[in-house]
């Protein structure tokens, strides 16, 4: 194996480095390191506008939003289209590949809830005045009205009629399983492989923490994750994935 070069190791759940010495580092620390690293699509560059100065919060408001109406549907969209063209490339070039989907922001939009809460975040309370707010996430959630992210949508279906296996895997808790069905499915999500959710007991742990042990958990299975599709960078850190692809998020941060 050249120096340049990254090729795949199926035997353990690890993948071939580029040198011994790399690669001992990764066995004594666990991970998983992209065979395919070199070969990803390179990441796009979003049209997110710089913070306006001197900074003031309503302003920054009014940016993101006319963020979200002119150009994050097309952020959205280019780099869904990079993940889309890496999985028909490599889908055959494995024998069991997966894609993984986070959900919020990723596949399903909790736009009109941001807007309820004007760009904030309320965990507790009742959505009883939609559109208008306060709509706690909680209680929007038991709404399970989320809408699909198009483009999502579209590479969900292709990574099925390409026989891959998808799974979900939300910061969302066991709590709220029901309802995230009946929102998946009613997004015309349906024929996954598995929805990993939080346990509720299960607070303490970051989101990456969390997310990285449900991907070592598919591969241990068996499965490539040939791509791992999230809005947060929590959602995609950790490694068990090939290639990532983040989509555009300037509206809130998950750790």
């Amino acid at each position: 194996m050249s120096g340049s070069q990254l090729r795949e190791s199926r035997g353990g759940k690890l993948r071939a480095l580029t040198n011994t010495p790399l690669l001992l580092a990764a066995l004594l620390a666990g991970c998983v390191c992209p065979a395919w690293a070199n070969d990803c699509p390179p990441k796009r560059t979003m049209r997110v506008p710089d913070p306006i100065q001197p900074l003031n919060l309503d302003e920054i408001k009014k940016q993101l939003r006319t963020y979200h109406d002119q150009n994050y549907n097309d952020d959205v969209a280019a780099v869904v289209s990079d993940a889309r063209e890496w999985i028909e490339s490599r889908a055959n070039g494995v024998k069991k590949p997966a894609l993984v989907l986070d959900i919020d922001e990723t596949s399903l939009s909790n736009w009109e809830n941001l807007l309820a809460n004007d760009l904030g975040f309320i965990e507790d309370g009742s959505c009883e005045r939609l559109p208008k707010g306060p709509c706690g996430f909680k209680a929007w959630v038991l709404h399970h009205r989320d809408r699909p992210i198009g483009p999502t949508h579209t590479l969900f279906d292709a990574a099925r009629a390409k026989g891959l296996s998808v799974f979900f895997i939300t910061g969302r808790h066991e709590t709220q399983r029901r309802v995230t069905i009946l929102n998946l499915h009613g997004a015309g999500y349906r024929g996954w492989t598995k929805l990993i959710m939080r346990a509720d007991s299960d607070t303490k742990r970051t989101v990456e923490a969390y997310k990285t042990e449900a991907r070592s958990k598919i591969w241990a299975q068996g499965f490539d994750i040939i791509a791992n599709v999230g809005d947060q960078s929590s959602d995609l850190d950790g490694g068990y994935a090939e290639c990532t692809f983040k989509l555009p998020n300037p509206f809130y941060f998950v750790r």
